[in-house]
């Protein structure tokens, strides 16, 4: 065992520890892992999202790999700002142009969204940040847009297409293939839970026991859904916990057994002295 690898196991160790510590109370160790978490997750995605779309889809798509020598007063122009950038940031914009595959001319029309993204970034001066509505309104209008027509194939389409169940040609009861018992159930939590959300209507008599019927199904749906969430971070919780026993062993130092000591003997002594603080003030 290396000593980088024994080094990770006890940052392991006490970010963990750190936000199970937020089970006794809000405290130091707990401050300090969460800002490291939500620091190094922004950094990550940032960096993450520059390298597979910023770089090889914007940038690529504006100073792709040219097809012989740069010819016209223009395109040397357009290649010689990518040179000067090339200077300041080789690795972003290397000798040649991008090869990425969007072929060897340029596609102008990116300069668009480069000049939105451009800017969004200004929201940081307070002078131009003004600028900045415009890349975020056209952002959040064409986002809008494309998640309302795709949720309106996946999600919509897609329920309308499973409500239209058959009866015909199928067996009366299955627990895992489709049958007419399934479909019927399907057919009546579908038409009551529509029914519930209609409110030009009273829930009252014979309407409000058809729409409780429909809460029934609304409340098992959910129920299913924060079980299977529930599990999910379940199991998250069993695999921290499997690491914190891994990482007590003698091959990493018994790196749980002793953060774990020392973060219980400073969070008493902070608690203490909080205490004190208290009583005299």
């Amino acid at each position: 065992m290396n000593g980088s690898e024994i080094f990770g196991a006890w940052v392991a160790v006490f970010l963990t520890l750190g936000i199970f510590s937020y089970l006794y109370k809000d405290n130091p160790f707990y401050k300090i892992a969460e800002h490291v978490f939500v620091g190094v997750s922004a950094g990550y995605w940032m960096t993450m999202f520059f390298w597979t779309q910023i770089q090889p889809n914007l940038f690529g798509r504006l100073w792709p790999v040219p097809e012989g020598a740069i010819t016209g007063f223009f395109m040397k122009m357009w290649y010689g700002i990518y040179n000067l950038f090339g200077i300041i940031l080789p690795t972003v914009f290397p000798d040649g142009g991008i090869d990425k595959g969007h072929g060897s001319h340029p596609h102008f029309i990116y300069i668009l969204p480069f000049v939105l993204g451009v800017m969004m970034l200004l929201s940081v001066v307070s002078k131009w940040s003004w600028l900045a509505r415009m890349g975020i309104a056209y952002t959040v209008g064409m986002a809008a847009g494309l998640r309302a027509y795709a949720f309106l194939n996946s999600n919509v389409l897609g329920q309308l297409k499973g409500s239209a169940v058959s009866f015909v040609g199928l067996p009366w009861f299955s627990l895992t293939d489709a049958s007419i018992f399934n479909n019927i159930v399907i057919l009546i939590g579908t038409i009551t839970g529509l029914l519930y959300f209609y409110f030009s209507k009273e829930h009252t008599g014979s309407f409000g026991k058809v729409t409780r019927v429909g809460i029934y199904f609304l409340m098992i749906s959910f129920g299913a859904s924060f079980g299977f969430a529930v599990m999910g971070r379940i199991s998250l919780l069993i695999g921290r916990f499997t690491d914190l026993i891994t990482y007590g062993g003698s091959n990493y130092n018994y790196a749980s057994i002793w953060v774990l000591l020392l973060m219980i003997v400073l969070l008493g002594i902070w608690t203490f002295k909080g205490d004190n603080n208290t009583v005299s003030e």
